[in-house]
Order: structure tokens, then C-alpha cells, then sequence
């Protein structure tokens, strides 16, 4: 009798030594190292269900009673010691502290958005300077994380990868290497509705711009759109998006958007109006260790809480994005306008992006301005006139000829010499060779000694003067004064067909006669 109510006994201090055991505060997922900007879930596991909880924070009771406590967007501040109490027992501390500053690779969503369809996917980017030889990726969904197994080139620094299928509301994703140096993380959700609330995937930051954007499954057709924050309209207008230039730590909280819309098929009927999941938008601070951009003849990038040896990588922003450039040295000389920032990256990590510097290339003074125009004028005028004169321009005359010796032949000119030229001759050019017989039709030579008095002899077509079809000799001495004879078209004056002379009364000296066609005067 006394062995079992020892039992008994035993029984029960082995019951109430588990029921008071105490809870345990877990993190999730499970992160050798916590950066700025980080999503994490703290749970107070205990033997007992439907308890209230109470969390503290470096001894310091929160205001938060549920048995699992979601930090959206790590940061210094969330560093201490943490702890839950059930039934009156607390738990163990759990030291937590979170770094200031970013991890050293950067993932992204290269195709697809940050809330997709339930059972939709999207692909991911990894990349990282130092390489990837060692890496995975890892994803979560609420149990102990799983891997993703990279296939990575040699010498890569850069990878492509798509997970599979998300069918949960919430999945989160990033990649580490060996040594649990690691990227950043990237969250994607999913929706079963047609409409839904996009936002950039990571955090928004204080002083930055916000962007939230209405979107509709399988249309772009949006009349209108209605955005709300807490369930109070913040927004109603016909845009589809929705922006916050500057952010501060209010704009923290759970939005939504109702959209009204119509698909490119349908052609009568009321048009559609579907009210998005609320999605969380979180708010962080930027990390105090921080890349400075300053500008003196050029852009550099200095950062003087980083450590020792860090170099410096550029960004120049294309749309909403930060697009990675080339450079890493402190200082850098933009080749073309655009908005520029930078950050230091060390072994372990990074700095958060500095500030952002708008470059304009210099604007060239306005004396130098028409300088350059005068210039160009008086080259287009050159270039006018040039081009005016040579399609003015018509060919030579005469062509330059080779010259030949007399005896080669017919056909040449002859030779023009100084000394043997007779004084008052010129000879024409002979169509023939020397001592050949000219033949009718020929020029003459014209010889000063043989030129009479007032006698001019003209060329003759056909025959010496007076022949037939040759022109008379105009003879000064035999002509009256005042008598002109005109060309007759086929005989001399009183000729058939021919003109009349024209007779002045009075002058006697000075006759003219006309130059016939085919004869002399008097001739048919």
C-alpha cells in the first residue's frame, strides 16, 4: 500500500515538474548573424496552450502578448537581451544583436514581382565580388529552412536561379557560403486574388521614395484606384500608383488598394472592382555606417566608420533601381548625366548607399557658345562658295597638245619658233604637211610686205578673189565715199535675189563692196 501511493506520489511531482517547466524564446530563421534590414520571428515556446505571454526586452516589459513576436526590419535598435514569461515563469535570455550595416552579396528578383499568384514562382540573382565557389541559397516558410542547391561556374560571381512554386503567404529567401557570409534577404508573397498591392521587395528607408502600385491579374485597365492605409483612404483617383517622396517612420503600417477595372475581352456589363490583400509595409532607418558621396572636380566616396581596406563600388540609377557600375576606386569622373551614389564593401559586409549626387556635364560659356556658332557659319559659307564655283565652272577651251615634230606625220601643229618667225608674217595652222599642195577651201598666209595699200584679202572658202564661191578683195583705193554694198544671197547689187548698195550723196572715197555666196560681181 505504501509502494503505491509512492508512485502516486512520484506521478505527480513528475506531472508538475513538466507542467511548470520553463518557456524557451527561439529565433527564426535561424541566422548566424542578424544585418539591418533582416526579417526574423522570435517564438516563446511553453507547455501549455492558450496562455498569455509576456515578452521583455533587456529586463523591460513589452506591450506585445502574443507567443510569437515578427520583427519586419531589423536594426540596431532591436539589439538586447529577450525573454517571455508563461505561467509566471520567464525564460532563459536570448542575446540578439544586429549589425549596422548590410551584408556583402547582393540578391535580387531579376523576373517577377514581389507578390505573385499563389503557385507562381520567380527567378533569382546572386551576386557577390569575391565569387560564389561554396554558396547555397536558402528559403523559408514557417519550418526549419531548406536548401537550394546552386550549380555556379568557375570563377563566377554572378548566378541565375528560380525556386520552386510558392503556394504560402510568406517565403523568405537568401544565400550564405561556408564561412555564413551571406546576402541579404529577399521576401515574396503570394496572393489568390486578382488584384494586388506591389512595393518594392525590400524595406522602405527614411528620406527615400516609396512607390506602391495597384496591379491587376491579366489587364492594365484600371479606371480607378482607391488606396488605404489601416483601413483609411490615403489615395482615390484614376492612377494605379501610388508614391511617398519623402519617408519617415509614420508611414509604418498595412496597406491595401481597390481597383476597378475591365478585361480587353469584355465588351458590355458593370466593370470589375476587386480589394487587394493588406501587405506590410515596413520602415527602416538607415544604418549609421554610411558611404559620403562629395563632389570637387569630379565625384568621390569616402566612409569613415568602415574598416580599414575597404574598397568602393558606384551605382547609377536607371527607373527605380540602382544599376552597379565598373568602377571601384574612391574617386570617379561620370562620362554621362544622371543621378550617381556609392557604398564601401569590406570583407563581411557593406555600407548602406550614400547620398545621391545628380551630374550634368558643364555648360560651355556664352561667349564660347558663339564662337563655335560663327565658326560653323563661315564653313558652311566656304563650303557653299566652293561648291557654287565648281558647278560654275565649264571646260577649257582649248586642250593642252603634245608637241611634235614636223616630220611625224599629219595632223600636228607645228612649232612656234622665236627666231624664225619673219617679221609681218603668220602663218595659219596647216591642216597638211609642210610642201604638200594646199587644196581649195585652205587658209592663206597673210604677208605684211605683199599687202597693198588699203587692200585686205579674206580667207577664201573655195578659190582665189574673184573665183567662184570666193570673197572679193576690199580695195581702198578704187571705192567711192559713202558707198556700202550688202551681202547678197546670190549675186552682187542689182544681182537677182540680192540687195541694193546703200549710197550716201556726197562721198566718193571708201568703196565697200559685199562679200558674195558662190561668185564675184556680176556672177550668178
Amino acid at each position: 500500500m505504501k509502494e503505491t501511493q509512492h508512485l502516486l506520489l512520484l506521478a505527480v511531482f513528475v506531472c508538475l515538474a513538466r507542467c511548470q517547466e520553463k518557456p524557451q524564446v527561439h529565433i527564426s530563421p535561424k541566422l548566424t548573424h542578424i544585418f539591418s534590414g533582416d526579417l526574423f520571428f522570435l517564438r516563446c515556446d511553453d507547455s501549455t496552450s492558450g496562455s498569455t505571454v509576456k515578452w521583455y526586452v533587456n529586463d523591460t516589459e513589452q506591450t506585445l502578448t502574443d507567443k510569437i513576436w515578427k520583427i519586419g526590419v531589423a536594426a540596431p535598435k532591436h539589439s538586447g537581451s529577450y525573454q517571455c514569461q508563461s505561467n509566471g515563469l520567464k525564460s532563459d535570455s536570448l542575446p540578439i544583436s544586429v549589425l549596422d550595416y548590410t551584408p556583402k552579396a547582393s540578391l535580387t528578383i531579376r523576373t517577377g514581382q514581389p507578390v505573385v499568384r499563389k503557385g507562381g514562382s520567380v527567378i533569382l540573382q546572386l551576386d557577390n565580388e569575391g565569387g560564389l565557389q561554396g554558396w547555397n541559397c536558402w528559403v523559408y516558410r514557417g519550418e526549419e529552412p531548406r536548401k537550394i542547391h546552386l550549380t555556379v561556374k568557375k570563377d563566377s560571381d554572378s548566378v541565375i536561379f528560380q525556386p520552386k512554386r510558392l503556394h504560402i503567404p510568406e517565403t523568405i529567401f537568401w544565400c550564405s557560403d561556408n564561412q555564413q557570409i551571406r546576402s541579404n534577404q529577399i521576401i515574396v508573397r503570394t496572393s489568390e486574388k486578382d488584384v494586388s498591392l506591389e512595393m518594392y521587395p525590400l524595406p522602405a528607408v527614411v528620406g527615400e521614395i516609396l512607390t506602391l502600385k495597384c496591379l491587376t491579374w491579366g489587364t492594365n485597365r484600371i479606371s480607378q484606384a482607391v488606396f488605404y492605409k489601416d483601413d483609411a483612404v490615403i489615395k482615390d483617383s484614376p492612377s494605379p500608383t501610388y508614391e511617398i517622396s519623402n519617408v519617415t517612420e509614420s508611414v509604418k503600417g498595412k496597406y491595401k488598394c481597390d481597383a476597378t477595372f475591365t478585361y480587353m475581352g469584355r465588351t458590355d456589363g458593370p466593370p470589375n472592382r476587386v480589394v487587394s490583400d493588406l501587405q506590410d509595409v515596413f520602415v527602416q532607418i538607415p544604418p549609421h555606417i554610411r558611404a559620403i558621396l562629395s563632389v570637387q572636380g569630379g565625384m568621390s566616396c569616402s566612409c569613415p566608420l568602415c574598416p580599414d581596406g575597404s574598397s568602393y563600388h558606384w551605382y547609377h540609377k536607371s527607373a527605380q533601381s540602382w544599376e552597379r557600375m565598373d568602377s571601384t576606386q574612391a574617386f570617379m569622373t561620370p562620362e554621362v548625366s544622371g543621378t550617381y551614389a556609392c557604398r564601401a564593401v569590406w570583407k563581411t559586409g557593406r555600407s548602406s548607399l550614400s547620398n545621391s549626387y545628380t551630374y550634368q556635364p558643364p555648360i560651355i560659356s556664352s561667349l564660347a557658345i558663339v564662337v563655335i556658332v560663327l565658326v560653323i557659319l563661315i564653313l558652311v559659307a566656304v563650303l557653299i562658295l566652293i561648291w557654287y564655283r565648281r558647278r560654275n565652272t565649264t571646260e577649257p577651251v582649248y586642250e593642252d597638245m603634245p608637241l611634235r615634230s614636223q616630220d611625224k606625220g599629219d595632223d600636228q601643229y607645228e612649232r612656234l619658233e622665236m627666231g624664225a618667225r619673219r617679221e609681218g608674217e603668220y602663218d595659219t595652222l596647216h591642216s597638211e604637211a609642210p610642201g604638200r599642195e594646199r587644196k581649195r577651201g585652205e587658209y592663206e598666209a597673210l604677208k605684211k610686205e605683199e599687202m597693198t595699200g588699203g587692200e585686205y584679202h579674206t580667207v577664201k572658202q573655195k578659190g582665189a578673189v574673184g573665183g567662184e564661191g570666193g570673197y572679193e578683195a576690199l580695195k581702198k583705193e578704187g571705192r567711192k565715199e559713202g558707198v556700202y554694198h550688202t551681202l547678197g544671197m546670190e549675186g552682187v547689187a542689182g544681182g537677182e535675189g540680192g540687195y541694193e548698195a546703200l549710197k550716201k550723196e556726197g562721198v566718193k572715197e571708201g568703196v565697200y563692196h559685199t562679200l558674195g555666196m558662190e561668185g564675184a560681181s556680176g556672177s550668178e
